[in-house]
């Protein structure tokens, strides 16, 4: 299950992982954007569940150096009995440059440096028996080979059934790829493309996720406006259960092995919507 969860309070925020944790749900991710810093927030979670898999998606290399970055994983690993999963990424140039006043590298570059910082920092992070996994945030070829060769595996986003199978590809038959899946139980189309095109409009912009769409065959007309119905319906299934679990088989089929599903609320609140929630959680 993955939420955007800085427009929740931490009474809806306790609600939320408690209830997917009832579901039986193997994840929880959240993300880090403009509101929680993701390792206060990712040790808030923790402590509201017992056996919740909470998993930071992602946590953003410029907020932190690389050897807070690995004092935070293990310190959450070790908290947690091993509960916590960090998922790290490049994020976007506007995020990074107009928000946080950093200068934006090449991504591939930057995180090949990252990583290799983070290697060295094992050393003065706390000690762990096992090494806690973490996967890489990756849209393009040369993200999701060095997510392969650095990382337990890749975490896309905003993508479709036919990017997860040329994922699998790269990335071979035995690393993780967890795949984000936005899902909205609505059945009038001009309802669901409206909340679609609401929950679209923060991505759209950004140049990472906009050369990705490129490359998956959609035109720049396709995210003009909005976007068009296609690109809509690609990247926010709605329907009934029967549809929506269709398109989930679908990544799992293209060989997904996580599918994080993100319910949105059809009244348009923040909170995600627990109904989807509970009809997916088998």
């Amino acid at each position: 299950m993955w939420c955007f969860t800085d427009a929740l309070t931490p009474a809806q925020l306790r609600e939320l992982a408690q209830h997917t944790e009832r579901l039986g749900y193997g994840a929880l991710w959240y993300v880090e954007a403009f509101g929680y810093e993701s390792f206060s927030l990712g040790s808030f979670l923790l402590n509201q569940t017992e056996t919740l898999i909470i998993a930071a998606g992602i946590a953003n290399i410029y907020a932190r150096d690389a050897t807070t970055m690995k004092q935070g994983q293990h310190s959450l690993a070790k908290f947690s009995g091993g509960r916590f999963l960090l998922g790290i990424g490049a994020s976007h140039k506007p995020l990074v440059e107009d928000v946080r006043g950093h200068h934006y590298g090449r991504p591939i570059a930057t995180m090949h440096a990252y990583l290799d910082a983070m290697e060295k920092a094992t050393a003065i992070a706390p000690a762990l028996e096992d090494p806690p996994p973490m996967v890489l945030a990756a849209l393009g070829p040369k993200m999701t080979e060095l997510a392969t060769a650095r990382t337990a595996g890749a975490l896309s986003y905003n993508v479709t059934p036919q990017h997860t199978a040329w994922a699998r590809e790269i990335i071979g038959p035995d690393k993780w790829l967890c795949v984000e899946q936005k899902v909205l139980l609505v059945n009038d189309p001009t309802k669901a493309r409206e909340l679609a095109r609401q929950a679209m409009a923060v991505y759209i912009p950004l140049p990472n996720y906009r050369n990705n769409w490129l490359r998956l065959g959609f035109s720049e007309a396709d995210l003009a406006n909005g976007g068009s119905d296609r690109f809509l319906d690609a990247m926010v299934v709605w329907g009934d259960e029967s549809a929506i679990q269709q398109r989930i088989q679908e990544h799992l089929d293209a060989g997904a092995s996580h599918v994080c599903i993100q319910p949105l609320n059809p009244d348009g609140h923040p909170m995600p919507d627990l109904n989807a929630l509970a009809a997916f959680a088998s």
